[in-house]
């Protein structure tokens, strides 16, 4: 199949789906959800690929006196609705398709949270592990001065992603204020609070991810409490959500890493493993018995969250999972395959675009304080941030059962409805 033919649907060609990339998947769901909602090809034309993708080349001054050239990307999917707004991931193996599909997710979670954006990502191929603190400053200045004219609060907003942080968003904006010469906080979000960053921010992917888990558990009749979880990753969003699902009185078995998995059916003790943790989310390492990722996931338990990286859930092992609810708190953990698999199977599962949306509501939400020059408390975010994600899942759901489609096929239709009219209002279909 070339790369642009996708006029198969889930389900058609499965043992050739399987071994798509993530960028030619996204795709093919984009066209069945368009389908199911009676759009025409156009509608497809327009949404198949990002907008604009940009490639630079970044020199940096290494510590030894050196330069070294990195690769940087940044991908705006669509701007039918307002302006895009993405993460950017600093990470060894960053592709130009995995930025157009990660860029084309975050379009899908500003639809389902009804956000006045488009999706945009962006990445730079580095190890961000062997980079020293003035090593890692120098590069985040250099990416935005190379991307910094197709950038900005009313163009495009970048956000933290895999591997970045707070102090990462706060040298990019303000190299990005030198260069425009004025205070540019809404130019980028995760900024730390005393930067004109939101309460909330650094949780909000795993806190979304977790309200998901609590309305799944609902229409299984699962009590969160005393519920078995496994969570596939423990950076971020994994460790955060390993600390709200332990508040809520469950009972995590599973935890892991890169390099490897902790087990115990009894539960871990998740307070002492936050504690151990480093700023990479690697614990295992202190630990000796562990397992691997692959049997981790394999492991029973009710609720299962891969956190970690893409293509963990195939056609290979998706017999074997022993879930009852899989909650996608990575992008794209599941290949299409393996989502008819376990639908087939009756197993609960929660797309990657739903499951996910709580970060880019609340880079919104930052936005929005940024703007207005006022800023609200942790309650009233997470409140906030709560109504919006009750209510994507529950029409998401909704949808799912009247049209007899899946989830995640449930969770495109919803998020590519508002792009496409937007595209039709401007005259561009």
């Amino acid at each position: 199949m070339g790369k642009n033919d996708v006029t198969n649907t889930v389900g058609e060609n499965d043992n050739e789906n399987e071994n798509l990339n993530l960028f030619t998947s996204t795709q093919i769901v984009i066209h069945d959800a368009l389908k199911k909602l009676g759009f025409t090809e156009n509608a497809f034309e327009i949404l198949k690929e990002p907008v604009r993708m940009l490639r630079v080349r970044i020199p940096v001054r290494m510590d030894d006196g050196s330069v070294k050239v990195f690769t940087g990307y940044r991908a705006q999917h669509n701007d039918s609705v307002g302006p895009t707004i993405g993460g950017i991931r600093f990470h060894p193996k960053v592709t130009e398709d995995d930025v157009k599909a990660l860029a084309m997710w975050m379009s899908l979670k500003c639809g389902i949270a009804d956000l006045p954006f488009g999706g945009g990502k962006g990445g730079i191929l580095c190890n961000p592990r062997t980079l020293s603190f003035g090593e890692l400053e120098r590069l985040s200045r250099g990416y935005v001065r190379a991307i910094s004219q197709i950038v900005g609060p009313t163009k495009d907003i970048p956000a933290p992603d895999m591997y970045t942080n707070s102090q990462i968003m706060a040298w990019m904006m303000d190299e990005y204020s030198r260069l425009r010469s004025f205070d540019s906080p809404g130019f980028i979000t995760g900024k730390p609070i005393g930067l004109g960053g939101s309460e909330g921010r650094e949780e909000a992917g795993a806190l979304g991810a977790a309200i998901c888990i609590e309305e799944a558990a609902k229409i299984r009749g699962l009590s969160i409490k005393g519920a078995r979880v496994i969570i596939q990753g423990f950076g971020n969003a994994g460790s955060f959500i390993a600390k709200f699902m332990h508040q809520s009185g469950a009972i995590v078995v599973g935890i892991s890493d890169v390099y490897g998995a902790l087990y115990d059916p009894d539960g871990l003790n998740i307070d002492y493993l936050l504690q151990r943790r480093d700023s990479f989310g690697t614990v295992t390492s202190l630990f000796d018995g562990t397992i691997s990722n692959e049997e981790l996931l394999e492991k029973e338990c009710d609720i299962l969250i891969p956190a970690a990286t893409s293509n963990q859930i195939t056609a290979k092992n998706a017999h074997s999972i022993r879930a009852k609810i899989i909650v996608e708190a990575a992008n794209g953990p599941t290949t299409i395959e393996a989502t008819k698999v376990l639908s087939e199977r009756g197993i609960l599962l929660v797309p990657d675009v739903l499951a996910g949306a709580g970060g880019v509501t609340v880079s919104y939400f930052e936005w929005v304080q940024n703007k207005q020059g006022y800023y609200w408390d942790e309650k009233e975010v997470r409140d906030k941030l709560r109504k919006k994600i009750v209510y994507a899942f529950q029409q998401i759901y909704e949808i799912s059962n009247n049209s007899n489609v899946n989830l995640r096929v449930a969770a495109y239709m919803v998020g590519v409805r508002k792009m496409v009219e937007a595209s039709e209002f401007r005259g561009w279909i």
